[in-house]
């Protein structure tokens, strides 16, 4: 297992965007978004997620996508039939829209999926670099494959990054596919400044911030998110700082754990060519 990259490897963009720690701050703006959709967050109602444990959804959801990303083929599968195994019971009649919530569906699980794949890559190219469309789209195809470990439908998948981030917006202003519900409130409530784990409450109130004032404008009306001038002018030094400086931080304070252990694990791997250890 050692000498097993995963299902993507170093070479490619899913290692490239995903091992940046400043990658995870979209893992609280994604989880906004999320909960934003009733149906979603009907899901989340069912399993007391937010009620028991806030932070379960969240880490959940990254967990999977740096298991995805830096784990084996072995672990990959495994969590994703975890997650799988979750969703198969997660369905039912939403008390607030009346309509059928079903954690199988492909749109719910597309949401999901985009909804952390468009955040993922905006705050890389926020804090990191600007990506070419050719890179975006090398992504979002290496990303399909994350995809239907979860059961989406590749077939039915917008075939672009850009197609994949017109969706969302375009779903997201129809008429009330986006409401307030009380899942949303207390997931608002949890980013604002909730119960947060110790080891993160230092630079929490930036993550917070940060996940508040990225969000799309759609977004931002149902939360009653205002974005003044000087709220821009924040997000832009801090985000700048962010970019400035990440070529002078060491791996440990840049990289998430997951992609250092992978690292590791390959490094000391026998099998692998010293061309490619040489680009970990």
């Amino acid at each position: 297992m050692q000498s097993d990259p995963g299902y993507f490897g170093p070479n490619s963009m899913m290692w490239k965007v995903n091992k940046e720690i400043t990658v995870l701050f979209g893992g609280a703006r994604a989880l906004l978004m999320h909960a934003s959709h009733p149906l979603i967050a009907a899901g989340a109602r069912q399993t007391s997620f937010y009620q028991r444990d806030p932070w379960k959804r969240l880490i959940r959801t990254l967990s999977l996508q740096n298991s995805v990303t830096f784990g084996t083929k072995e672990e990959a599968d495994d969590s994703a039939t975890r997650i799988n195994k979750l969703h198969e019971v997660i369905k039912g009649k939403d008390k607030i829209t009346g309509k059928t919530y079903d954690a199988l569906d492909h749109e719910q699980l597309l949401w999901v999926h985009a909804c952390l794949q468009l955040s993922s890559i905006f705050f890389y190219e926020k804090t990191v670099k600007k990506l070419t469309n050719e890179e975006k789209n090398l992504y979002h195809q290496e990303n399909m494959l994350s995809a239907e470990l979860v059961l989406v439908n590749r077939e039915k998948m917008p075939k672009t990054h850009d197609e994949l981030k017109n969706w969302v917006i375009s779903k997201s202003k129809e008429k009330n596919y986006l409401i307030i519900t009380d899942v949303a409130l207390d997931v608002k409530e949890i980013i604002g400044g909730g119960p947060v784990p110790r080891h993160i409450k230092p630079i929490w109130p930036f993550i917070a911030f940060t996940a508040f004032h990225t969000l799309p404008s759609e977004f931002k009306e149902v939360y009653g998110i205002k974005t003044t001038k000087i709220n821009k002018a924040i997000l832009f030094f801090n985000l700048s700082f962010l970019k400035i400086t990440r070529p002078f931080l060491p791996p440990f304070f840049r990289l998430i754990p997951p992609a250092r252990w992978a690292k590791q694990r390959l490094t000391k791997s026998p099998d692998l060519k010293f061309s490619d250890k040489a680009k970990l």
